[in-house]
């Protein structure tokens, strides 16, 4: 399998969002005013994070030993996740909800595929992905819609697929509202929440917890991250 026609879902995308939730409008226009300065800051923020390497890399070892199927890196953003697994040998594709960011992540890497989606509804087949990596785009999204998230990761998961899930760690107390960032306007939630919370949904969801990893923050890092991997039960 390989990703969606790219305009087609891009196009598909921005006619839905009208009638989509405040907060995913809120979301994309914020990705979308800082993207340059964001994608500059966060080149490439892994390469000096070796345990969240070793993750990633693990994820993608997981993935590759049960077949050939993509995965979709979910809020893709620059793309350095995406050509890090596909370094890995995974064969893997980038959704983001800014289509800036797509753009940017196009322009860095023009071998690999990126289009503009949504995870709340993902435009992609039933049970078709090897894997699904999100790593710290759920903070974005509202208690009431993470449900639905995960029903969307499950949905694409084929039997046996992975997910892992990272995130800034905290407790469900509602979001932090970010009125501005690299000197850009925006209005811009984060939601932060404990890895127990993250694990249960998923498990309503249907999806089998496997492994759960919390780190100390690292240097100008002010929360411990969690990251939590997930497997579609077969059968």
């Amino acid at each position: 399998m390989t990703a969606p026609n790219q305009a087609s879902v891009s196009d598909s995308i921005q006619a839905a969002l009208p009638d989509s939730p405040d907060f995913l409008h809120a979301t994309r226009a914020s990705y979308d005013a800082m993207a340059a300065d964001y994608t500059e800051r966060y080149a490439d923020h892994l390469a000096d994070l070796p345990l969240d390497r070793a993750l990633v890399a693990a994820f993608a070892e997981l993935v590759r030993a049960q077949g050939s199927a993509p995965v979709a890196d979910i809020g893709s953003g620059p793309g350095f996740v995406t050509a890090r697994l596909n370094a890995l040998g995974v064969p893997v594709f980038g959704v983001d909800l800014s289509p800036r960011m797509v753009a940017l992540a196009r322009r860095a890497h023009p071998g690999l595929r990126f289009h503009v989606g949504s995870m709340t509804s993902l435009d992609l087949p039933d049970e078709t992905l090897g894997g699904v990596l999100a790593l710290y785009s759920i903070i974005h999204i509202p208690d009431a819609a993470l449900p639905t998230v995960f029903a969307e990761f499950h949905r694409v998961l084929a039997p046996g697929g992975h997910v892992l899930l990272g995130f800034q760690t905290g407790s469900d107390d509602g979001p932090l509202h970010l009125a501005e960032r690299f000197g850009h306007e925006m209005s811009l939630d984060y939601w932060f929440r404990t890895p127990d919370r993250v694990a249960e949904l998923l498990a309503k969801a249907g999806l089998t917890l496997h492994a759960q990893t919390i780190r100390e923050p690292y240097e100008d890092e002010t929360r411990q991250r969690a990251y939590l991997l997930a497997r579609k039960p077969v059968g």
